[in-house]
């Protein structure tokens, strides 16, 4: 991530990473998101990410581990 202002609605996966990570995730990696994908996670038709689908995707994946 550069100074300039990020799109929370279309992250590429090392920002989206990047993101997670300063937020104090210790496992987030490009191949974490990747599996995710491959896992049912929603991805933009332009292969970026929404912040806000990824954080509800991994809410619900932590609920569903929960139950």
């Amino acid at each position: 991530m550069n100074n300039s202002p990020i799109k929370l609605t279309a992250l590429s996966i090392s920002d989206l990473v990047k993101l997670l990570k300063r937020s104090g995730s210790r496992t987030a990696s490009e191949e974490m998101v990747r599996d995710d994908v491959a896992n049912g996670a929603l991805i933009n038709s332009d292969g970026t990410f929404n912040l806000i689908k990824y954080a509800a995707y991994l809410a619900k994946d932590t609920d569903d581990a929960a139950n």
